[in-house]
């Protein structure tokens, strides 16, 4: 580019250099992006211990429902996973035991 003069002042134009950024990786491909896919909630993986005392095996079929019935436990609305893996880990740390009976009884009363 030619810097342009206005009154004995220099003026150049800003060039700016945007490098791509190829190192992003992408969990979902981005043409399912918008689309809403199957849900796995954040906190699953810190449960596994208390669906085994439960008897219950989460699924990628049945995710939904035990994590609809996990909200309703905890008082939180869904889809509020922060919040209700905070609330999860209050009423674990209180009674674990507890928390497993009271999930399993839940998801048999859905059925």
């Amino acid at each position: 580019m030619k810097p342009s003069f206005r009154v004995g002042i220099l003026i150049e134009t800003p060039v700016a250099f945007v490098t791509p950024n190829y190192s992003i990786k992408f969990t979902k491909s981005p043409a399912h992006l918008g689309q809403q896919g199957p849900t796995m909630t954040c906190y699953f993986r810190h449960l596994k211990e208390v669906f085994k005392k439960a008897g219950i095996e989460a699924t990628p079929e049945n995710r939904t429902e035990i994590d609809r019935v996990i909200h309703d436990i905890v008082g939180v609305k869904y889809k509020n996973c922060p919040a209700a893996w905070k609330q999860i880990k209050t009423r674990l740390a209180q009674d674990e035991a507890g928390f497993a009976s009271m999930l399993k009884e839940a998801l048999n009363d859905q059925k």
